[in-house]
C-alpha cells in the first residue's frame, strides 16, 4: 500500500498544473468572471488538455485515447479548475459512452474530432422531471424511415450550449408503455439543430451549464446506439469514474482555500501575534487539511479499485459524497480565518464557496450516494425494496 505518489505520477501532477497556469488560468482571468466561456476559447483549453491524453483517458491507446490508470486520471484532473474541468469530464464521458455502446462505424465517424478537442461533445439524460433514474426520461424517438425524430427537454448539461455532438437518452416510442426501453441518439449539431441556453446558478460561472429543447428534431437512424446491454448499464458504470473525480474537484477548491487561509494566517496579526499562533486558528487549519487529505484519499481508493477490476459502486459514491461535504466545510473555515476579508471578492474565497455548492448534484445526489453505498454494505436496494 502506497501513499506517496510516484515519480511518474509527480511528472503527470506536474505537467497538468503547468497546462494551468500557462493556458487555463490566464484565458479565465482575461474573461468576465461572471460569465460562461466563449466556445472558442473551449476549443483552446481542449487542444491542450488532449495533448496530456485528458480527453480519452479511458479509451486505450489503440482507439486514440491515452488508456492511463484512472488514479493517474484523478492526479492530473484534480490540478485543473472545476470551471473547466466540469467540461473536460463531460467531453471524456461522451467520448467512453461512444466508444463502450457504439458500433465501429460509428466510432469513426464521431470519435476523432472529439478525442483531439476539435469538437465539444455532452451527454443528455437529466430532464426536468427525471434526474438520479435514467429509466424515467420522456424525451421521445419516433422512428421514420432512414431518420428518427426527437421531441422532449434535457436539462444540467455541461457543454450543451455549445456542444457539436450530443448523446441523448431517450425513449424507443415504438415500444409499448410497460416495456420502453432506453435508447440513445447521437446528435449532430450541425445536421440536426436543437434550442440550447446556459442556466445561470450558484456558482461554476464560466463554466458550461444549460439545457436543450428538442422540437421535431430529426436525426439520421444510423446514429441510433442499438447497445447489447441496455441504454442505462454504460450510463451507469461511467458514474463511478465520474463520482471521485467531481470528489477530487472539491479537494482542489479546498486546497486552494486552505493555501490562502494558511498564508493569510501567517501574515496577519491579532493580540499581538499572527494569527496562526492563536489555539483556535491552529484547529481550523488541521481540521480543513483532514478533510482535504482524507477526501484525496478516498477518491483515489476508488478510481484504484476500478483499476483493478473491483466493484466500486459503493466506493463511489462514499468518495464523492464524503468529499463535497467535507471539501464544502473546510472551504467555509477558510472563509472564517479570513474573517471579514473571507467575504470579499477580492480575497477569492467567496466564489470558491459558491463553486463548491454545484458539486453535490452532477452524477449523484448525495441521498442517492448514501442508498448506493448502503445498498452495498446491506445488500439490500432501497430504491426499489427489494434485494440487490
Amino acid at each position: 500500500m502506497e501513499f506517496e505518489l510516484s515519480s511518474e505520477q509527480e511528472l503527470m501532477r506536474d505537467a497538468a498544473r503547468r497546462m494551468v497556469q500557462q493556458v487555463i488560468r490566464p484565458r479565465l482571468a482575461a474573461h468576465d468572471r461572471t460569465q460562461a466561456l466563449p466556445k472558442r476559447v473551449f476549443l483552446e483549453i481542449f487542444d491542450a488538455v488532449a495533448r496530456l491524453g485528458l480527453t480519452a483517458p479511458r479509451l486505450p491507446e489503440s482507439a486514440g485515447g491515452s488508456g492511463i490508470r484512472m488514479v493517474d486520471y484523478g492526479i492530473m484532473f484534480e490540478q485543473i479548475p472545476p470551471a473547466v474541468s466540469m467540461s473536460i469530464l463531460s467531453q471524456d464521458s461522451c467520448i467512453s459512452r461512444i466508444y463502450a455502446e457504439a458500433t465501429q462505424e460509428q466510432r469513426k465517424r464521431f470519435l476523432p474530432d472529439l478525442i483531439v478537442g476539435r469538437k465539444i461533445g455532452c451527454t443528455g439524460s437529466t430532464e426536468p422531471d427525471t434526474g438520479s433514474d435514467p429509466r424515467g426520461v420522456k424525451t421521445r424517438m419516433t422512428r421514420e424511415g432512414d431518420s428518427v425524430v426527437l421531441s422532449g427537454r434535457k436539462m444540467w448539461i455541461t457543454n450543451v450550449s455549445v456542444c457539436d455532438t450530443m448523446i441523448v437518452t431517450c425513449v424507443d416510442a415504438a415500444q409499448r408503455d410497460a416495456k420502453r426501453r432506453v435508447v440513445k441518439v447521437i446528435v449532430e449539431r450541425e445536421h440536426s439543430p436543437f434550442e440550447a441556453r446556459e442556466i445561470e446558478a450558484i456558482g461554476l460561472d464560466q463554466g458550461l451549464l444549460g439545457e436543450a429543447v428538442f422540437e421535431n428534431c430529426r436525426v439520421p437512424a444510423a446514429n441510433v446506439i442499438e447497445s447489447e446491454r441496455g441504454g442505462t448499464h454504460v450510463l451507469k458504470t461511467s458514474w463511478n469514474v465520474n463520482r471521485p473525480l467531481v470528489g477530487l474537484q472539491a479537494v482542489h477548491l479546498a486546497q486552494q482555500a486552505f493555501d490562502i487561509a494558511l498564508e493569510y494566517s501567517k501574515a496577519r496579526r491579532a493580540f499581538g501575534k499572527p494569527l496562526a499562533g492563536h489555539q483556535l486558528i491552529q484547529k481550523s487549519l488541521s481540521d480543513m487539511m483532514t478533510a482535504i487529505t482524507a477526501s484525496r484519499l478516498l477518491c483515489y481508493r476508488a478510481l484504484a479499485q476500478i483499476d483493478a477490476g473491483k466493484a466500486a459502486d459503493g466506493a463511489s459514491a462514499m468518495a464523492k459524497r464524503f468529499a463535497q461535504t467535507a471539501c464544502g466545510e473546510a472551504v467555509w473555515q477558510a472563509m472564517n480565518v479570513l474573517g471579514a476579508m473571507g467575504l470579499s471578492r477580492e480575497a477569492g474565497l467567496e466564489q470558491m464557496f459558491r463553486d463548491i455548492r454545484m458539486l453535490p448534484i452532477p452524477d449523484g445526489t448525495n441521498e442517492i450516494l448514501t442508498l448506493i453505498h448502503a445498498r452495498e454494505l446491506t445488500g439490500i436496494e432501497a430504491f426499489r425494496g427489494v434485494g440487490a
